[in-house]
């Protein structure tokens, strides 16, 4: 018996070069799993059919002595990264039929390490939401709490991890929707600095916001997913170069950021406050260095960015229209299947999305709204740059509650994007940022998990990890 639960890349890795285990064993204890829960999880959209091929490649290349780290390892991947010859639907019917042609970046660099790809997980519609509940697919449900959300946007990737249905996985945040559902299925998650993850082969959303992040159980198996798949892509010209060998090593105590003005703001559960400041405390008692620090404008990120992202996805989701991307819904003329095509195959929220982006662009309103949003955008980074002059990390909650029910919040858009309350910023501003599992809260008898967010500079991720392994007592 494999124990999933405890298992690690480290340990399957060198489980399998000692032969105690073949990559067949390990895909084939993981399809079990996700045959046992994922009928009540719905984590998966779908489980590729050739897993036990994969594996059996992956098990020949162990043979030869070729294995790296990432070698037969069973990787969950969310519905808007391309795989040459799948479906990427990014959970919405206007794609339920798109088979990508090519490989994403990501996708190519975990090929070349000889992964074992399970399958495409759940996701709200083309990233839009924080709950997974928008997925023209039923909503995916937190492990921990079949009533309630597992976080969104990548929630599918979330769940298949906490649950034990992937070793590791891929998720993409806009504003959030790594660290967030991270957060409440009491995993580690990643947003990574902007330009760090090529998005070729990613289904755009806010092409200014959107990055690739790793998923895993431990910071450290974060850490070499995230070391697979980073680095400079000639097919996007908005990654940059990783800065690994120039930067100095990171040292094993911090001076720690905490943005109180922020933490005042009200709605934030009684208990995350507890828990947060509990965390605060341990991170003292392990010898960093707790300073209050002023980020007083980020209490205008949340509005910031519900004018940038819906401009952007205005934009981007042009395409889907029937004629050039998409399902096509046939009236009586060609505007006519426009209109049909894109009111049949794009869900609610999406539509929302696309009004206010268009509205915000519009004559008239772009200088209102638009232009004066970027402006802000550029003061909340100097804010941030200021602060980085003073401390190594930000610290923060990840999330203003633990996981809400199904359903609580859907017939309320505002309610649900104050759920991005701690998130958005760093999409705003590009720097990286983690959550980690901070603790438990106990809610109808079920234990929900909490998070803590850690903020660095840009291209410091290795601070992140250091804090973080540092936080969760993982060896560093």
């Amino acid at each position: 018996m494999i124990d999933l639960k405890n298992l690690t890349i480290k340990k399957a890795h060198e489980a399998l070069i000692k032969g105690e285990y073949t990559a067949v064993d390990l895909a084939t204890a993981y399809l079990e799993q996700i045959n046992k829960l994922d009928k009540d999880i719905h984590a998966y959209l779908e489980v590729f059919s050739d897993v036990l091929e994969q594996a059996k490649i992956a098990d020949e290349k162990i043979k030869s002595g070729k294995a790296g780290q990432l070698t037969g390892i069973p990787i969950a991947i969310k519905d808007n990264i391309l795989i040459k010859g799948r479906i990427a639907s990014a959970g919405s019917k206007i794609l339920e039929n798109y088979i990508a042609t090519y490989d994403a970046t990501v996708i190519k660099k975990l090929k070349n390490e000889g992964v074992v790809f399970m399958g495409r997980t759940n996701m709200d519609e083309f990233a839009m939401g924080s709950s997974t509940e928008n997925s023209a697919y039923g909503p995916t449900k937190n492990p921990y709490d079949l009533e309630r959300v597992p976080g969104g946007s990548s929630g599918g990737s979330a769940a298949a991890v906490a649950a034990n249905m992937a070793l590791i996985a891929l998720g993409s945040d806009t504003g959030g929707s790594v660290r967030q559902p991270a957060s409440r299925c009491g995993i580690v998650g990643l947003k990574t600095t902007y330009g760090m993850v090529s998005r070729f082969g990613v289904i755009a959303m806010g092409s200014s916001l959107d990055q690739i992040g790793p998923f895993g159980k431990t910071v450290e198996d974060a850490e070499i997913l995230f070391n697979a798949i980073k680095g400079q892509d000639k097919m996007d010209s908005t990654t940059i170069e990783s800065p690994k060998s120039k930067v100095e090593s990171p040292k094993s105590k911090f001076k720690i950021g905490v943005p109180r003005d922020f933490l005042k703001m009200g709605g934030i559960d009684e208990s995350v406050v507890k828990n947060f400041e509990e965390s605060l405390n341990r991170l003292k008692e392990l010898g960093h260095e707790i300073i209050d620090v002023e980020l007083s404008n980020s209490k205008y990120a949340l509005a910031v960015y519900y004018v940038l992202c819906p401009a952007e996805v205005s934009s981007n989701l042009a395409r889907y229209d029937g004629m050039r991307y998409g399902k096509r819904v046939s009236g009586s003329t060609g505007i006519e299947d426009y209109f049909l095509s894109r009111q049949s195959g794009l869900g609610e929220e999406v539509k929302r999305r696309i009004v206010l982006g268009t509205y915000v662009l519009s004559s008239g309103y772009y200088d209102a709204y638009y232009n004066k949003a970027n402006t802000v955008k550029e003061i909340i980074k100097n804010d941030y740059k200021k602060v980085f002059e003073k401390v190594d990390i930000i610290a923060t909650p990840t999330t203003t509650e633990v996981a809400f029910k199904i359903g609580e919040k859907t017939a309320d858009p505002l309610q649900m994007y104050l759920e991005d309350i701690f998130t958005v910023s760093v999409n705003l501003t590009g720097n990286p940022a983690i959550s980690v599992p901070s603790g438990m809260k106990k809610v109808d008898g079920k234990d929900l998990p909490m998070g803590i967010q850690f903020i660095s500079d840009h291209s410091r991720e290795d601070k992140l990890f250091a804090v973080s392994k540092s936080f969760l007592g993982e060896n560093i």
